[in-house]
């Protein structure tokens, strides 16, 4: 079915089809070509990073990451369970026993009081992940897993360009990893990138992204021969991905003042409903700065935000639930999980609503967005 108003609609924010034309011309359109250089270098300068290096998605960046842990049989991996499923399958994948966490009520962020408990001799990382461009409180995570000598893969897959105390989400663990799907705030269609903020892990980083290969240090003139040293598999995007990927980074401030200023106006317009207690609107701490990757209600039960999906759906507004927990999946429950586990989690998934929120979305397909949502509580 065709909505008059999207959940989401991909759009271009400058040169895209220009530097696609440009990377076929010039020859390379294959991995690691010039766009993706100046793609990765962009984004070193910009969010202050050691290194990082595109893949062809988040959940490529998410499976180098386990490898680069030394995830294995037996080790036991720290996660939120309100999450998209590459997080758990990328360590799953390893081996690695998935310790699923309860979320806060308010970030909807891994309740970093609960994670010390379900610290183990087998536990091995901690993946905290930014819900919705807002950070973990990624302070007390780092010093957490600095007393049990732990690392910290970010998924920052929503949090590209958003802050915690002035630093980038995806650069303050040991690792990070961002998400340019269709859906996120800057898009190549599929894509991703891993950031490496630990210096131990950055030579490897490169042979796992390239097959397992020296490929990177051997055209750097660092080696005499170009041969397999490590395991690894094909991570790299192709130079036309990065192109269009590229000409969104250059505009990274320009969508994401856009964006801000949608997710202020649907803010401002429903704290009426908010405070007539119909719905709970998000919540930002202070110390965070959030990029507005998406914009939620939860409603007070699951009855209500199903009639208001179907409602919105009726009136050509499509808007959607997001993650079923992890922990009640069929995969979850054969790892020994069931429902009651994680309250909040089980609770807050069963009530969350996004309403649209793209680029190019108008002000007066936010307004009718909104007016239906009052319509449907009026009556």
């Amino acid at each position: 079915m065709k909505y008059s108003i999207p959940f989401n609609k991909p759009f271009i924010a400058g040169k895209e089809l220009y530097y696609i034309a440009q990377s076929v011309i010039n020859g390379h359109t294959s991995g690691d070509g010039p766009y993706t250089e100046k793609s990765q270098a962009l984004m070193e300068t910009q969010f202050n990073a050691q290194k990082v290096l595109l893949t062809h998605s988040c959940t490529a960046a998410l499976e180098m990451s386990a490898i680069l842990c030394d995830i294995g049989p037996g080790d036991e991996v720290i996660m939120p369970s309100f999450t998209f499923v590459s997080t758990a399958n990328a360590f799953a994948l390893r081996g690695a026993k998935i310790k699923f966490v309860d979320i806060r009520k308010d970030t909807l962020n891994i309740d970093e009081s609960k994670i010390e408990k379900s610290i183990s001799k087998k536990t091995k990382a901690i993946v905290p992940v930014h819900y919705a461009g807002v950070s973990c409180e990624m302070e007390k995570i780092m010093e957490i897993a600095r007393s049990h000598d732990l690392y910290v893969v970010e998924d920052a897959a929503q949090g590209v360009n958003s802050t915690y105390n002035g630093q980038y989400l995806g650069t303050i663990g040991d690792i990070g990893t961002y998400s340019f799907h269709e859906t996120k705030n800057f898009i190549s269609g599929e894509g991703g990138a891993i950031v490496i903020n630990n210096d131990k892990l950055i030579e490897r980083a490169e042979i796992v992204r390239e097959r397992g290969t020296n490929k990177s240090s051997y055209l750097r003139g660092e080696t005499s021969k170009y041969s397999w040293v490590d395991i690894g598999s094909s991570y790299l995007p192709s130079d036309m991905i990065s192109a269009f990927l590229f000409a969104q980074l250059e505009n990274a401030n320009k969508i994401t003042i856009q964006r801000n200023a949608i997710w202020d106006f649907y803010y401002k317009s429903l704290i009426p409903l908010a405070n007539d207690g119909y719905l709970r609107l998000p919540f930002i701490p202070r110390d965070c700065k959030s990029n507005s990757h998406l914009f939620f209600i939860i409603l007070n039960d699951e009855k209500i935000r199903n009639d208001l999906m179907n409602f919105m759906k009726s009136n050509s507004i499509l808007c959607v639930f997001h993650y079923v927990p992890l922990h009640t999946s069929n995969v979850g429950c054969s790892m020994g999980y069931s429902e009651g586990q994680l309250p909040v989690t089980e609770s807050i998934s069963s009530r969350l609503l996004r309403l649209p929120l793209y680029f190019e979305i108008t002000r007066k397909e936010q307004e009718k967005v909104i007016d239906k949502i009052y319509d449907f509580f009026k009556s």
